[in-house]
């Protein structure tokens, strides 16, 4: 078992509650990151559906306060299944401390039209960059050793101001792509707001929205070893809350995940 797949486990302990483990492997300055924290609550929302022909669609998690290190528990309910979607509500606790809200949107497939009218940026293959630290901070941050990164768009934080960044990345331990892996890189980049301001004391996460736009079949279909395309933007910043987009794109160009969340600027 990979890394990954051991630290976002959990344990179905009746009544639509799991037992999960905060693992501080994905640590960051004041506790663990966003989306390894929303990839473990997706967990439990998966085995709290547990249908293989529903898809994770939609996965909106807000933060209340960061997790300790440790044991954890994920209270589910089902709050509606129909023919197609099933809606899914889960309460991420430690003791009496509640740490996180979320609701997803599991379903199948709709037959009919479509249409693409974006496409992923034009950078250099991964093979052809040489991997990067990231820039999330002190050496010390764990979360740093988790993944392969290749930095290929916008400047590196700390060098010029800008409104996008991004570049290759996959975990260190590779493992096969899943809706929680790409909840997890959907907050895995630095800020791009690091670029802009003279204290990286922290960018906490205060909700988180990403949208699985790949089902199963495409994702099945990637190589675990390749690298995965990230984009971000952020535009605003205004009374300490900015906002970031991003999305995830495959080695061929299909567009697997999109992303917003909206944080606070500390220090």
């Amino acid at each position: 078992m990979a890394r990954f797949d051991d630290d976002t486990a959990v344990t179905a302990a009746g009544d639509g509650v799991f037992d999960a483990r905060m693992d501080p492997g994905w640590w960051i300055l004041r506790g663990p990151n966003g989306g390894y924290v929303a990839a473990v609550v997706l967990r439990a929302l998966e085995a709290a559906v547990a249908d293989p022909s529903r898809a994770a669609r939609s996965l909106t998690v807000h933060y209340l306060a960061p997790p300790l290190e440790g044991t954890a528990r994920v209270l589910t309910s089902i709050e509606r299944t129909g023919r197609q979607l099933s809606f899914v509500s889960g309460r991420l606790v430690q003791g009496e401390r509640l740490l996180a809200v979320a609701l997803a949107a599991f379903g199948r497939p709709f037959p009919g039209p479509g249409f693409v009218d974006t496409a992923a940026p034009v950078v250099a293959p991964a093979r052809d960059l040489p991997p990067s630290d990231l820039g999330t901070g002190p050496a010390s941050v764990p979360m740093r050793e988790r993944y392969d990164s290749r930095w290929a768009i916008g400047p590196h934080p700390g060098t010029a101001p800008a409104d996008e960044i991004g570049g290759w990345i996959r975990l260190a331990e590779p493992r096969p792509y899943d809706a929680a892996l790409l909840v997890a890189i959907a907050d895995a980049w630095p800020p791009v707001a690091f670029s802009r301001l003279a204290s990286r004391a922290g960018i906490p996460t205060v909700d988180l929205t990403v949208h699985l736009r790949a089902g199963p079949v495409v994702l099945a279909g990637l190589d675990p070893e390749a690298h995965v395309l990230c984009v971000f933007r952020s535009r605003l910043l205004a009374d300490g809350y900015l906002e970031e987009d991003g999305e995830i794109w495959s080695p061929g160009g299909v567009l697997l995940a999109q992303s917003r969340q909206l944080a606070v600027t500390l220090g």
